[in-house]
């Protein structure tokens, strides 16, 4: 009996093969299966979403309450917390299908009706978005909220001190929906810029640049502070501002990482080294640069560095080797220190109180640049950069994204803002602004 089971287990092998071959060759000759959802990617997608969540709540509200007077402490809070909650609401409601979402024969410019209230998401957990295939849908919508949160909120650093809660509130969701839905659309959303080929890995033209010309326009509207330049302005607790920034670096590797969309290849891997490298130069950078000029290394321009380099590198982050990272970050730091400290000075014109625009606007236009400079086929099959490829085509794409950032933002911010002005106003009283906007505007002050 024995010996009949090696024989016989010979035959039924080769039976199966002989039953399977034609199976096989049926499979051989058919269309690729489309992506299946993926585990590995879904649960980096929803790490992610929660990095950059912390980066505005509790990260961009500590960077910022550090920075202003002891008296606006609690609603520079207020500003990054009613950011959150507004934008979530309206990004459910209508923000995602704008931004994300087939517009039919205005695509090009903005999304579609089709997601209101994420109507399709009600009847199907499981589906999956043409932009990316291998995680639901539900995740990528809120992957991309916690985008739409935090830039909005960005804006808040040039009007501290002075604005109306009530006129913030409606600022933040106006803006969300007139100037960052179209302007995520054109880039990340299949529109006329991400046709055209510019290169916005994470954010660089889409967070950045539109928020720091955001809070430009704004600062330029509300006016300077009372006081500026006659009264101590000094940041109130540093402290909290270093601890800001450390969860900003450790949450931007959601940012940047998670902007691959995906975990099963080596693209989130070397987004997240070049934004570690990008990171530590520019704080570095600025560090030097301070050093040499005013003679010793503040920590406000350490963290302020670090953020500027989180900054430049998002747009590049997921199309360059690591030595790219290092020149970018190097020049942000030398770049965004020169722009925030002395630019503004200078210049004098304009009150961007925790410089919004000199770190972020400049930052951001600065790293959309140079990743046409060093963007890599190599690291990116979509991406021909300048230096590496050779093709300068590649930087008249990122101007014109950088251009049409700047200025359909501009416009757009200041019809919002003139809005609000001559409905429910934009600034608060002199006597609310001496005395502080803690006390007047929530009526709690901050005891220690």
């Amino acid at each position: 009996m024995k010996a009949l089971r090696l024989p016989l287990a010979w035959a039924f092998l080769a039976a199966l093969i002989i039953l399977g071959a034609p199976a096989a060759a049926q499979n051989l000759s058919a269309p690729a299966a489309s992506p299946k959802l993926d585990s590995g990617d879904t649960a980096w997608m929803l790490t992610s979403s929660v990095l950059v969540l912390m980066m505005t709540i509790p990260g961009l509200a500590l960077f910022y309450a550090g920075m202003v007077r002891k008296k606006n402490i609690l609603a520079t809070l207020a500003q990054s917390f009613g950011a959150t909650c507004v934008i979530t609401i309206l990004w459910m409601i209508i923000g995602y299908s704008m931004a994300f979402t087939d517009g039919g024969s205005h695509n090009a410019w903005i999304g579609g009706f089709k997601y209101f209230l994420l109507g399709p998401l009600n009847t199907n957990i499981n589906l999956a978005s043409p932009l990316a295939p291998t995680i639901p849908e539900t995740v990528y919508m809120f992957f991309q909220m916690t985008f739409a949160i935090i830039t909005p909120a960005l804006i808040a650093g040039a009007l501290a001190d002075r604005m109306k809660y009530s006129a913030f509130l409606l600022f933040m969701g106006a803006w969300l929906l007139l100037v960052y839905c179209p302007i995520a659309h054109w880039v990340w959303g299949n529109g006329w810029l991400g046709k055209a080929g510019a290169l916005d890995f994470a954010g660089g033209t889409v967070v950045h640049l539109n928020a720091g010309t955001a809070g430009l326009v704004a600062a330029l509207m509300l006016g300077k502070r009372k006081g500026l330049g006659s009264e101590n302005m000094a940041p109130h607790n540093l402290a909290y501002s270093v601890i800001g920034a450390s969860l900003l670096w450790v949450g931007w590797f959601g940012f940047n990482a998670g902007s691959a969309v995906e975990s099963h290849d080596g693209q989130a891997g070397m987004a997240a080294a070049a934004t570690q490298i990008a990171t530590a130069a520019a704080a570095l950078a600025w560090m030097f640069a301070e050093w040499v000029v005013a003679k010793k290394p503040s920590v406000l321009g350490m963290v302020s560095g670090a953020v500027a380099g989180l900054v430049a590198i998002t747009p590049a982050s997921g199309f360059v080797n690591p030595t790219g990272a290092l020149i970018i970050g190097i020049a942000a730091g030398v770049v965004c220190y020169l722009a925030a400290v002395h630019m503004k000075k200078a210049l004098g014109f304009y009150d961007d109180a925790l410089d919004c625009f000199g770190v972020h606007g400049v930052g951001g236009a600065l790293g959309a640049l140079m990743t046409g400079m060093f963007a890599s086929h190599a690291i990116n099959s979509a991406a021909h950069g300048w230096l590496i490829d050779h093709n300068f085509d590649q930087m008249k794409l990122q101007l014109e994204d950088i251009g049409a950032t700047f200025f359909y933002c501009g416009a757009m911010t200041f019809v919002i803002l003139l809005a609000i002005k001559y409905t429910v106003g934009l600034r608060v009283s002199e006597e609310v602004e001496v005395e502080g906007l803690d006390i007047n505007l929530h009526g709690e002050v901050v005891q220690a």
